[in-house]
């Protein structure tokens, strides 16, 4: 019976199987080689094109072995395959990269897997996709890899890049050890990404795991992510100003470790990102939990936070981030004689300016760090209506790195606030409320370590139902309020 669901189709001399009107392009019949040392790039792109060219189908990297490739370009209505215990792996010769992930910004790292304009597009299987990524990196630090020097095109691949997509499934695969960005969705409508496992080195500096970018009506959910820098992260680069705002973006179900900040709205952010919620998850070991980090023109408006647990701790300034389990500024971005200006300020200004962050809840949050919450703006005007519902913060020294300060990267107001670390620090927002919530220190605690909250310049602070008291009982006060308006 099953011989009548099957035949054979020849197709550009290789081929290929067709059951039930679902044709199989598996890239061996176009020449590929599981020897881990040929580049497959030819026959992975020939597999992918006749497959496209028959009106769509699988393309299957066959189960078992190493098939090196270079870069490749994904098309329309095909589902990409990565068959059990077959690994797609990046190859090292750098020579191979050159076109660039942001356009005419080439010094921010080039495309391994790519596609533009992309519609119904899969990309799953028991297999793993691997960017080789420290092949690409210098000497090894303590906590960190020195990036190679590069003249115009920095070489390192981001592993997976879409731009312009609509109905695309990224799922139940393994996705590991990128050079740069590993999953990057730009302008894309209708995206998903649910039970992958992506597991980049925490050495390696820029390797978020996801980012989406300009994007819209994207779901991320039950997935496990180690990256050295961000793990999830929405944002609106400049490069790609065209494909608009970032919106109804839900996350889900994730465990999150990161150097940098597990979860991020920003900085990079021209345009609007709005209507969006993370629930769910787990963050541990990371530098810097949550992170709201408005650093341009575009505002951030209507994100809910909920149930969620965040680890916490100090890293060396390498990374960004001083253990905030919960932190939201926002500062225009550092001059353009910054390292990290560059294209990221409108094109012939030497100086930007900052959207504002309003309407941000945080609701059933559990906080266990090194550094207490960290909520900062320019002017008052700029952070407005953050609530904090049943959010604990557990406080307790874990490291030999000295604290007492918070991370203001990249903005061009100081880059490191010394001082205290309180639970709640709060400096310069409007419409700030504290209920239903606790405080906690560990033992032997630092001499920074103060208040349960400490307030500058804030207008509207409502605070109700907070338990706890400050580091050091009689000596310091529990809440330092100052030039608070009602």
């Amino acid at each position: 019976m099953m011989f009548k669901f099957l035949f054979l189709t020849f197709f550009c001399g290789a081929v290929f199987i067709q059951a039930k009107g679902q044709s199989v392009f598996n890239i061996a019949d176009y020449g590929a080689k599981n020897d881990g040392t040929t580049n497959n790039a030819v026959a992975i792109q020939k597999a992918i094109d006749a497959c496209a060219a028959a009106g769509g189908g699988k393309v299957l990297v066959p189960a078992g072995g190493t098939f090196l490739t270079g870069p490749f370009e994904l098309k329309s209505n095909i589902t990409f395959e990565v068959g059990n215990n077959a690994k797609l792996l990046a190859s090292p010769d750098e020579s191979l990269y050159t076109q660039s992930a942001f356009r005419e910004n080439k010094g921010e790292g080039t495309m391994w897997i790519s596609g533009h304009n992309l519609e119904n597009v899969t990309i799953c299987g028991a297999g793993t996709l691997d960017g080789n990524g420290i092949s690409f990196m210098g000497k090894e630090l303590d906590d960190s890899y020195e990036l190679k020097p590069f003249d115009i095109v920095d070489p390192r691949p981001h592993l997976l890049t879409i731009i312009g997509g609509r109905n695309i499934r990224i799922r139940d695969l393994t996705i590991r050890n990128s050079a740069y960005w590993t999953v990057h969705l730009v302008g894309c409508d209708d995206a998903a990404i649910d039970n992958i496992t992506l597991l980049n080195s925490l050495k390696v500096r820029n390797s978020d795991g996801i980012d989406v970018d300009h994007s819209k009506n994207v779901r991320i959910s039950n997935s496990y992510i180690e990256s050295g820098d961000d793990c999830i992260c929405l944002k609106n680069r400049r490069e790609f100003a065209e494909f608009g705002v970032c919106e109804n973006i839900t996350v889900n179900n994730c465990t999150m470790t990161s150097r940098s900040c597990a979860v991020k709205i920003g900085s990079e952010n021209m345009d609007s990102i709005r209507n969006v919620v993370f629930n769910n998850c787990i963050i541990t070991e990371s530098n810097r939990g949550i992170g709201i980090q408005n650093r341009d023109e575009g505002t951030v408006t209507n994100v809910i936070f909920s149930d969620i647990i965040v680890d916490s701790h100090l890293f060396s300034d390498v990374w960004w981030g001083k253990a905030e389990p919960i932190y939201v500024t926002a500062y225009r971005r550092a001059t353009a004689n910054h390292k990290d200006a560059g294209w990221r300020l409108p094109k012939g200004q030497k100086e930007g300016k900052v959207g504002k962050v309003c309407n941000i809840s945080f609701r059933n949050i559990q906080c266990i760090s090194e550094n207490g919450i960290y909520v900062s703006a320019e002017s008052a005007d700029k952070v407005s209506d953050i609530y904090f519902d049943q959010v604990s913060v557990n406080i307790a020294k874990t490291t030999a790195i000295p604290g007492g300060s918070y991370d203001r990267r990249p903005s061009n107001a100081d880059p490191f606030v010394q001082g205290s670390t309180a639970a709640f620090y709060l400096d310069n927002a409007t419409g700030i409320t504290i209920r239903n919530s606790s405080v906690k220190w560990g033992i032997n605690p630092p001499a920074y370590y103060t208040h349960v909250v400490e307030a500058h310049k804030v207008v509207d602070l409502k605070i109700s139902q907070l338990d706890g008291h400050s580091a050091f009982p009689g000596k310091v006060k529990d809440q330092q309020i100052d030039n608070v308006l009602k």
